[in-house]
């Protein structure tokens, strides 16, 4: 999928630095997660999901029916969250300057997800059977596809956080090609590292621990996307 709501910094003057750190945070997340997925549960991504298609083509080749299992769940779960998504923000329309309320309400569902996949993981020593480690990439899947569709529709205020091939091509083509790549860019991408970092640094050191980290980091993307609206309704006239 490319990467629709990419570009230079100038092009994008709707964007606050408010969303576009809540849009780092949302890349962090989403590298945490991944860095759970691929390492702890059923080693396929949770929010990339041509890569997952090309793990099912490999696994279908070579015979192996859990890594089928594995990517179809994750396929699965993603476009679940997706569609219903989609279907909760089909008439939220652009706001261009911020993410409209049905985002921000698939968002907070999001958190809610990942919070219930960090407390069963947590109760579970941080090493689930098999049955638990299905519905939790499951879990995982969906909240990536929630996460992915939720940009969509914030439309020009937003960009993707669960993909960047996109975002980095771009980065190289613009800047190459104009000398004005987007700023923010190297932003995201150093935070998708950062976020799968800490969350592998978190498996090896307090492993139950782990699924805390994206719960924080969406939170965090919710607080800071709404806190230019909560200051503009507290101080409408800008005194």
């Amino acid at each position: 999928m490319s990467d629709q709501h990419g570009g230079r910094a100038d092009e994008h003057p709707e964007r606050g630095t408010a969303l576009h750190l809540a849009l780092v945070l949302l890349v962090a997340a989403s590298g945490a997660v991944e860095a759970i997925s691929f390492t702890a549960l059923e080693h396929v991504f949770a929010g990339v999901m041509t890569s997952n298609l090309a793990l099912l083509g490999m696994a279908i080749g070579r015979g192996q029916a859990t890594g089928v299992t594995a990517a179809v769940l994750a396929l699965t779960g993603f476009a679940l969250g997706a569609a219903v998504t989609a279907r909760l923000t089909r008439r939220s329309g652009d706001a261009g300057t911020c993410w409209p309320a049905p985002v921000m309400f698939c968002l907070v569902g999001e958190a809610v997800l990942l919070a219930a996949g960090a407390v069963i993981w947590a109760a579970l020593g941080g090493t689930p059977g098999q049955t638990a480690r299905d519905a939790l990439q499951f879990g995982a899947a969906a909240t990536m596809g929630v996460q992915s569709a939720a940009m969509v529709a914030a439309g020009r205020a937003a960009s993707p956080t669960t993909y960047l091939t996109g975002t980095f091509a771009t980065y190289i083509v613009r800047g190459v090609g104009t000398g004005r790549p987007d700023r923010w860019a190297p932003a995201q991408l150093t935070a998708l590292m950062v976020g799968a970092g800490i969350s592998m640094l978190l498996l090896r050191e307090a492993r139950e621990w782990a699924g805390v980290l994206p719960v924080l980091l969406v939170v965090c993307a919710i607080l800071t996307a709404a806190a230019p609206m909560i200051r503009m309704r507290l101080d409408p006239g800008g005194s």
